[in-house]
């Protein structure tokens, strides 16, 4: 039977191919632009997708992330190499920290938090689920953004209507 961690690391190495092809095709021009005044522009958006492995680093190596006492500033790509190489070297992260890591952690709280204000409270295994979802979700937005754009685009899961 396969672990817990070794079905991350799979999930990992397969959803990075995808996010990676998208963060390929940014182009720099764009990056102030947003499709609504109340969405991120791509340039916050992109940086933000390339940095989510992250997350599964801070998740096995700690029992929280509490931003009051450990801010997060982005590192900031400004074209599509500089974020491909940030991606990779947060991929590396996440490789390593699930390399040491063993499904017996794995139920131990992990809390997101500032202060008292609490963003999360789940199951490591939960957090790590929710960091694959969040990298889901926010490159589809970046697929719509880019659509929007009529950049074409490739299909994480099949071909796109551009691919076709």
């Amino acid at each position: 039977m396969i672990s817990f961690i070794d079905s991350f690391k799979y999930e990992l190495e397969q959803e990075s191919v995808q996010t990676r092809r998208m963060l390929q095709i940014v182009p720099a021009d764009k990056m102030d632009w947003k499709p609504h005044p109340k969405s991120m522009t791509i340039s916050s958006l992109t940086n933000h997708l390339a940095e989510m492995p992250i997350m599964i680093s801070l998740v096995l190596d700690q029992d929280k992330w509490d931003f009051t006492n450990m801010p997060y500033t982005p590192v900031v790509s400004t074209n599509a190499e500089e974020l491909v190489a940030r991606f990779d070297e947060c991929v590396k992260s996440a490789q390593n920290s699930l390399d040491q890591a063993d499904d017996s952690i794995l139920q131990k709280k992990w809390l997101l938090c500032a202060g008292e204000a609490v963003y999360l409270d789940l199951e490591k295994w939960q957090a790590i689920r929710h960091a694959f979802g969040q990298n889901v979700h926010h490159r589809a937005q970046l697929q719509v953004n880019l659509r929007l754009l009529n950049i074409p685009v490739p299909g994480p899961y099949g071909p796109s209507a551009d691919e076709m």
